[in-house]
């Protein structure tokens, strides 16, 4: 049954009518509906921060408060949640204690970006995390400015205020709905149900909808690609599918969890998870993008998928009441195909967690540190017994038209010393495992050599830089 969006902006209640357009991003709703336009666009895809939003959510009983891009963000995914805005901090003439700390730290000039930055910073704020420079870092890390340098605005965070803000849990619990939403505009349809069960009965019924996780892929559909999308599913609100389960030898991960929230469970898999993940886009991507999702587009240069696919993690796929499992690499099929039937969807994905003494490198190339997308991404992990290769898994993203495994560089090391030489020949018969392309974040040539790189200096780190020079020798 269609019913109203109902979410509070600035505490108070606000609908959104049931024939919303289901794909109207939160941008164009704050600028164009709601005149409010504080909030900026400057790239349309969840990569500047221009747009930057801040929402309050309800979870065992608290409010968390995330930022995200309101670019990319679809009106639907307010449902339930509350919307703060560059408006919502100051009232009657005063500022609020993060604008006044980028006015006192001079942290703005031509202003356009300054909204995003406060709200990054104010979404920080509310969720009580250190304003060490560590943690501003990865909070600004997804806004951009052209301007003014980021010390000035590293510096606001530091020195922002906190001030008591109105607890508005009890207002949020009043607003949560208890049916699913379902938008009808003419003659296109939204669907939010709200569980797995729900979830896989819709896809039947409809399955050549588009299903929507975070939207940091489907968004740019719309905005970029200027796609009508007739159906549209969404999982954000079924709350079995947000679990992160351990299950002793490895973690699952539901088809609804964000990488904010899977973050410190894959970091605990390895550390090499926790400096890949910090990568991945800056926090507003975090905040909506969810780890199966990346995995249910099947993009060749999705950061996640090989380091899952070394570690040798499988995929839980659902149609109805019907479950298969398969390894994460059969999933994908050639470039835009993965093997996934109409109706179909992806429910979780299990990874192993990696016994003691494995060797596990996870390394990503990109033109920029953050927020920006791999060239080259390398996952490995080798296991060793007495100084002997007993098995090797080794996957690159960027390499080919999927996400793949090496496995002639596999075969190379299997059963051997693991000594330079051995390594360096797996290095070598990477030009037999792929035929990169040339585009614009990398040539071919460049990519096999950066992906042999990486296999070498994954054995260098392994044996603590202490056998770079017999990787010199043998590689000269």
């Amino acid at each position: 049954m269609a019913r109203p969006i109902r979410f509070l902006l600035d505490g108070a209640v606000h609908e959104l009518p049931a024939d919303t357009d289901p794909t109207l991003t939160v941008l164009n709703l704050l600028r164009y509906h709601l005149r409010r336009t504080g909030t900026k666009e400057g790239c349309a895809e969840g990569d500047c921060g221009a747009c930057t939003v801040v929402l309050g959510e309800l979870e065992d009983g608290r409010v968390r408060f995330r930022a995200v891009n309101a670019c990319i963000l679809f009106a639907p995914m307010l449902d339930g949640r509350a919307l703060f805005t560059v408006e919502s901090l100051g009232r009657e003439g005063s500022l609020h204690p993060v604008q006044q700390a980028m006015v006192d730290s001079h942290a703005s000039q031509c202003g356009f970006c300054t909204p995003g930055f406060v709200m990054s910073l104010y979404a920080l704020q509310r969720e009580g995390a250190p304003a060490d420079t560590p943690s501003l870092k990865d909070a600004l890390a997804g806004n951009l400015c052209r301007c003014t340098g980021y010390g000035p605005i590293l510096a606001a965070g530091q020195a922002m205020g906190r001030t008591p803000e109105p607890d508005i849990a009890d207002a949020l619990a009043a607003i949560r709905p208890a049916e699913s939403l379902a938008l009808e505009h003419g003659a296109r349809r939204f669907y939010a149900p709200r569980s797995a069960d729900e979830l896989a009965a819709v896809l039947e019924a409809n399955p050549d909808a588009t299903v929507l996780a975070g939207g940091t892929d489907v968004g740019l559909w719309v905005t970029k690609q200027r796609r009508v999308l007739p159906t549209v599913v969404s999982l954000n609100e079924c709350a079995d599918l947000k679990r992160i389960e351990d299950l002793g030898d490895a973690v699952r991960i539901g088809a609804a969890a964000r990488y904010a929230d899977a973050h410190a469970a894959l970091a605990s898999l390895h550390p090499a998870f926790d400096g890949l993940l910090r990568r991945l886009g800056g926090l507003q991507v975090r905040n909506l993008g969810t780890v199966c999702g990346n995995i249910a587009n099947g993009s060749p240069i999705g950061d996640m998928p090989p380091a899952l696919i070394a570690a040798g993690a499988t995929l839980v796929l659902r149609r109805g009441s019907a479950r298969r499992e398969l390894p994460l690499e059969a999933y994908f099929l050639d470039y835009g195909r993965q093997d996934r039937r109409p109706g179909e969807f992806v429910e979780a994905v299990t990874v192993p967690k990696p016994p003691p003494g494995r060797v596990v490198h996870i390394a990503k190339l990109s033109k920029r540190f953050d927020q920006d997308i791999s060239a080259v991404c390398l996952g490995l992990s080798v296991g060793l017994q007495a100084g002997q290769v007993t098995d090797a898994r080794i996957a690159f993203g960027g390499m080919a038209a999927t996400p793949k495994r090496a496995p002639r560089a596999e075969a190379a090391l299997a059963g051997r010393a693991w000594t330079a030489a051995t390594v360096e020949t797996a290095a070598e018969v990477l030009a037999d495992d792929f035929t990169p392309i040339t585009d614009m974040r990398a040539s071919a040539g460049y990519r096999l050599e950066a992906a042999r790189n990486l296999l070498r200096r994954a054995f260098v780190e392994a044996a603590g830089g202490d056998r770079l020079q017999d990787l010199e020798a043998v590689s000269a």
